[in-house]
């Protein structure tokens, strides 16, 4: 997909960074959840014992449970949403000037961008730089 193809459609774009900035931010919180750990462990028991960890599973099972999650895990998934946001602010551009023929999920997007690190814009690399601590 060209890059005008890309300008012209601005919610692929959003879909697109939503996508890896979600893949980035629910990797640590979903694996954690689903291995006994964490402030969505319980939840993850409860609601999502059945779902096969992966592709991003447990986080959608904790998206369609999420009035009735506990406040813990509310909080945190509230902090992912908001790195989304972050995320998606810092490196817009630099998806569509980098990653622009890149099909979103499996971590493509952020693979990309990882192999565009040295072309990233300060905003973007920085926020990368946030996610792989958040991962240690």
């Amino acid at each position: 997909m060209a890059h005008s193809a890309l300008v012209r459609k601005p919610g692929i774009v959003a879909l697109m960074i939503a996508v890896a900035a979600l893949w980035m931010s629910t990797a640590a919180v979903s694996v954690g959840a689903a291995q006994g750990q964490g402030p969505c462990a319980d939840d993850v028991q409860k609601f999502c014992k059945d779902v096969q960890p992966g592709a991003g599973r447990i986080a959608r099972c904790l998206k369609e449970h999420e009035a009735d999650l506990s406040p813990a895990c509310k909080r945190q998934m509230a902090e992912v949403k908001k790195r989304v946001h972050e995320f998606r602010e810092a490196c817009e551009d630099d998806v569509l000037s980098l990653c622009a023929g890149v099909k979103p999920g499996g971590g493509r997007i952020i693979k990309c961008l990882k192999e565009h690190e040295s072309e990233l814009s300060p905003e973007c690399k920085a926020k990368m730089e946030t996610q792989k601590g958040q991962h240690k």
